[in-house]
C-alpha cells in the first residue's frame, strides 16, 4: 500500500483496524480515476508536465499529538494516511519562533536567526526579535517559482503576515488571507458580544493581553452558526476552491497556511465532547503564556482537551483538502510538505503556552512530512535533523530548480533515495526572541543570548529534559554555547 498515492481517509482507517468514538464525525474520502485521468489528459503534451506542490503549514501543533507520531489518544486519521505515505521526519524543529521568523525562514529558506537588524515594525507590532517582515533583499520561494512559470497560489489566516507592510504575498499570483483570526483588526471590539468574556478563563501572568486578545477575537467571530464559519474549515475550503484553477494551470504552487491549532481553542462542542466532558466553569481557551500555576489541574486538563478537539477539527478538513485534491487526480503529480513553525506548552515544566526561556520538546518538536507523487521514500522515517529553512531548497531540489543565491537551508531530497544530504549536521540551534538552543546527539542546552543561565540536558538519560545538569557540567554548556551557538551566529548575539 505504499504506492505514490496517498491513502484515502477510508482506505486508512480501515487497514488500520480504527475503532472507537469521532471516526463517523470525521468521515471518509475516495479516490478518483476519472478525475486523475482527466487531468492527466490536460497535462499530456503540455510544458505543465513539471511536478506540482502543495506546502501546508500548521500553527502550534506538537509532533507528539499526532497519531503517527506515537500519539493514542487524539484522533489524526488524516494526518496519519498522509504520514503514511511520506517520509517523515522524526527530528524536525523551527530555525526560529515564533509564527513570523519560523515563516520567513520557511519562505526564504534562509536563517532568521540570529536577529540581526532587527526593529520594531511598528506600535501595534509583536514586540519579539525578528518579528519583521521578509526583507526586500531576499527572494521568496514564491518570487523563485513564479519566475520558472508556475501558477501560485497562497491561502492564510495567519493574521501577522497581513498586516501592513509584511509581503508575504510576495510572488503569488493569487492570494486569500480570511480575516478575524485572533487579535486581527477585522471589527471593532466592541462589538464582542456582552457577556461572552465571562465564559472565558482569562488569569496567569498575561492576563491584561489575553483578555484583549479574547475581546477582539470574540468580535471577529461574532456570529457564527455552521462549522464551515470556523477558521480551519475556510482556509481549507478556499484552498479547495483554488484546487480546480490551479489545475488547469498547471504547474502550480500553492502554500495553505493555517493559524489553528494555535489558541484560541473554540472548536464545535462535537469535537470537545470526543475529548472530555461533565467540565463546569469558564472555557481556558487561551494559555496566558507564563508559569502554569494560575490553573488547577482540571483547568489544565479542559484547556489540553480543547486543543485536542481543535487538532482533530484541523485533521478532518485537511483531509477533505486533500481528497479534494485527489479527486481532481492532482496527487499523483505533485509534491506535498507539511509542517508545523513550533508546539505549545500545557503545564509541562511548570509552563503553558509560548515563552522564549521554555524551549523544550512541546514547543520544538514539530511534524515535518515530504510526500513524493512517486512514492519516494513512502512510509519510511528519516533520522536527518531537519529544520523550517530547509523547506524552500527540498522543493527547489525536488523541482530540479537552483535558487538565485546561496541559500542556509539543506535540500532534504536526497533521504527520498535513501542518500544523505550533501550539508552534515551534527548540531542545530535556534532562537526565540532573548534566548538561544542548541542540541546535538547528547545534549540539549536552553540559555540566555549572553550565555547567562544556562541549562543543559543529557539527552541519553533524559529525553523529556525534566534534569538540568548545567551545573554538574558547566564546560559542556560553555562549549555548545561557543561552538555551536556563536559559531552557528558568526559572533555574539544581538541585544535590543
Amino acid at each position: 500500500m505504499r504506492c505514490g498515492r496517498l491513502l484515502s481517509r477510508k482506505d486508512f482507517i480501515r487497514l488500520a483496524g480504527a475503532s472507537g468514538p469521532g471516526l463517523a464525525l470525521l468521515g471518509a474520502g475516495g479516490c478518483a480515476e476519472e478525475g486523475r485521468e482527466r487531468a492527466a489528459a490536460q497535462r499530456s503534451g503540455r510544458a505543465g508536465d513539471a511536478m506540482n506542490v502543495i506546502l501546508i503549514i500548521l500553527d502550534s501543533l506538537r509532533r507528539d499529538h499526532v497519531g503517527d507520531y506515537g500519539n493514542r489518544w487524539i484522533l489524526t486519521p488524516n494526518l496519519d494516511a498522509l504520514s503514511a505515505g511520506s517520509l517523515r521526519f522524526d527530528r524536525a524543529y523551527p530555525e526560529s519562533l515564533p509564527s513570523i521568523p519560523a515563516r520567513r525562514a520557511i519562505h526564504t529558506g534562509l536563517r532568521t536567526w540570529p536577529f540581526r537588524g532587527w526593529h520594531r515594525a511598528s506600535r501595534q507590532d509583536v514586540g519579539l526579535y525578528g518579528w519583521q517582515p521578509v526583507p526586500e533583499d531576499q527572494t521568496t520561494l514564491a518570487e523563485i517559482l513564479h519566475g520558472a512559470g508556475y501558477a501560485t497560489l497562497f491561502v492564510t489566516d495567519t493574521l501577522h503576515q497581513f498586516r501592513p507592510g509584511y509581503n508575504f504575498h510576495r510572488g503569488f499570483d493569487v492570494f486569500h488571507f480570511v480575516r478575524g483570526q485572533e487579535r486581527d483588526f477585522y471589527r471593532p471590539a466592541s462589538l464582542c458580544p456582552k457577556g461572552a468574556l465571562e465564559g472565558v478563563l482569562l488569569g496567569g501572568p498575561q492576563r491584561e493581553h489575553a483578555t484583549r486578545i479574547m475581546r477582539q477575537y470574540l468580535a471577529n467571530t461574532r456570529g457564527r452558526r455552521r462549522e464551515e464559519d470556523w477558521f480551519a474549515p475556510r482556509v481549507f475550503l478556499k484552498a479547495m476552491e483554488f484546487l480546480r484553477p490551479a489545475r488547469e494551470a498547471q504547474p502550480f504552487f500553492l502554500l495553505v497556511d493555517a493559524y489553528d491549532p494555535h489558541e484560541p481553542w473554540d472548536p464545535p462542542d462535537h469535537y470537545v465532547r470526543l475529548y472530555d466532558e461533565g467540565y463546569r466553569g469558564p472555557e481556558p481557551q487561551i494559555a496566558s503564556s507564563g508559569d502554569s500555576g494560575w490553573l488547577e489541574e482540571r483547568q489544565l486538563e479542559r484547556m489540553r482537551a480543547l486543543y485536542a478537539a481543535e487538532v482533530t477539527m484541523v485533521d478532518r478538513w485537511l483531509g477533505n483538502f486533500l481528497d479534494r485534491a485527489e479527486e481532481l487526480g492532482l496527487l499523483e503529480s505533485t509534491l506535498v510538505l507539511l509542517l508545523a513553525d513550533h508546539g505549545h506548552a500545557f503545564g509541562e515544566h511548570g509552563i503553558a503556552g509560548k515563552v522564549p526561556s521554555a524551549l523544550y520538546p512541546e514547543l520544538l518538536d514539530i511534524p515535518f512530512l515530504l510526500r513524493h507523487p512517486e512514492g519516494r521514500g513512502a512510509g519510511r522515517s528519516a533520522a536527518y535533523p531537519a529544520s523550517t529553512h530547509d523547506v524552500a531548497p527540498t522543493i527547489l531540489g525536488a523541482l530540479g530548480l537552483e535558487p538565485p543565491s546561496p541559500v542556509d537551508g539543506a535540500d532534504l531530497t536526497p533521504l527520498l533515495e535513501g542518500r544523505e544530504p550533501d550539508r552534515e549536521r551534527p548540531h542545530l540551534t535556534a532562537g526565540y526572541h532573548d534566548h538561544a538552543w542548541a542540541r546535538d546527539e547528547d545534549y540539549a542546552l536552553i540559555v540566555r543570548s549572553d550565555g547567562s543561565e544556562p541549562r543543559l540536558f543529557d539527552l541519553r538519560e533524559d529525553p523529556e529534559q525534566r534534569r538540568d545538569v548545567a551545573s554538574e557540567r558547566p564546560e559542556v554548556a560553555r562549549r555548545m554555547f561557543e561552538e555551536y551557538i556563536l559559531a552557528d551566529a558568526s559572533g555574539p548575539l544581538p541585544e535590543y
